[in-house]
């Protein structure tokens, strides 16, 4: 995929990524919080077939910057930093995970800005958002003899205590668990992680949570949400519910796939924008 590099400002720090394709204006967000984003390269290239997309790494890694403020707020600022720098005045937002979590706030808070959204296999915005249940299935996949381990490690991650060696083997550990059969999980890509990121971002949504549950019925934008049906991330109770509350919005659980939808089905989620682009109601 031929890719070329961008950087734009933002009041507190530059953001850095890549765009390719021709088309429409698609704006990827990755998961985590707190995560690299290079592990999006096999859905940027997918979507890139029919549109243009452009995907960035959120602050707390390079290429952009390392520093905060690591909040809800500041993540869809910088979404709005990134569409301004791309000279981009609306565009199609695709998120997966926690970047189709956030996806949901930008779709409340930046109407204006956006085309629609398709949410990726979301957390989800109704009650927890299905955080509990996806933690315990992710441990509850692993192999009996680490499940301690995981476990362990996990609690490390929660209460901030986690080394950079930690988040690597936690990674190594449940990396199978995303999918929907463990044992046939692709290779693992590089992948680093920044704690201040996902700790800040994750106490923030926390907070954030009822608000945007509230929010949900206002949206007024156009949503999809696409989620895998044996994904450790409860489908009915993260992505279901969620489109349940949203205007005219759908969910399609694609059977057989787990968290990684566009790695186990190449070739859904173009669909599913597409769709959604084409305004096609999901059956």
């Amino acid at each position: 995929m031929d890719r070329t590099p961008f950087t734009v400002p933002t009041p507190s720090g530059h953001l850095g990524g890549w765009r390719a394709g021709a088309g429409a204006p698609v704006l990827l967000l990755h998961g985590g919080p707190g995560l690299s984003y290079g592990h999006l390269d096999p859905l940027a290239e997918e979507l890139a077939a029919g549109y243009e997309v452009a995907f960035f790494q959120q602050r707390g890694l390079e290429p952009s910057t390392t520093e905060g403020p690591f909040t809800v707020a500041q993540a869809v600022a910088d979404i709005a930093s990134v569409l301004d720098g791309l000279g981009w005045e609306r565009a199609w937002l695709v998120g997966h995970s926690w970047g189709g979590h956030l996806a949901f706030h930008a779709a409340s808070s930046l109407p204006e800005r956006l085309l629609g959204v398709l949410s990726i296999d979301p957390l989800g915005a109704v009650g927890d958002g299905g955080a509990e249940a996806f933690g315990a299935e992710m441990i509850r996949r692993v192999p009996e003899h680490l499940q301690a381990r995981a476990q362990e490690l996990d609690d490390k991650d929660t209460d901030g205590t986690a080394s950079d060696a930690d988040e690597q083997e936690m990674l190594d550990i449940v990396w199978p668990s995303y999918f929907a059969t463990p044992a046939a999980a692709t290779p693992r890509p590089p992948l680093a992680v920044s704690s201040a990121a996902h700790l800040g971002l994750w106490e923030d949504l926390v907070v954030q949570l009822p608000r945007l549950e509230k929010a949900l019925a206002s949206i007024t934008v156009p949503v999809g949400v696409l989620a895998g049906a044996e994904s450790p991330m409860p489908p009915t109770e993260a992505a279901q519910t969620t489109a349940d509350r949203i205007p005219d919005a759908w969910a399609h659980l694609e059977p057989g796939v787990g968290h990684f939808v566009w790695l186990e089905r190449p070739g859904c989620a173009l669909a599913a924008l597409d769709r959604l682009a084409q305004g096609t109601p999901e059956t």
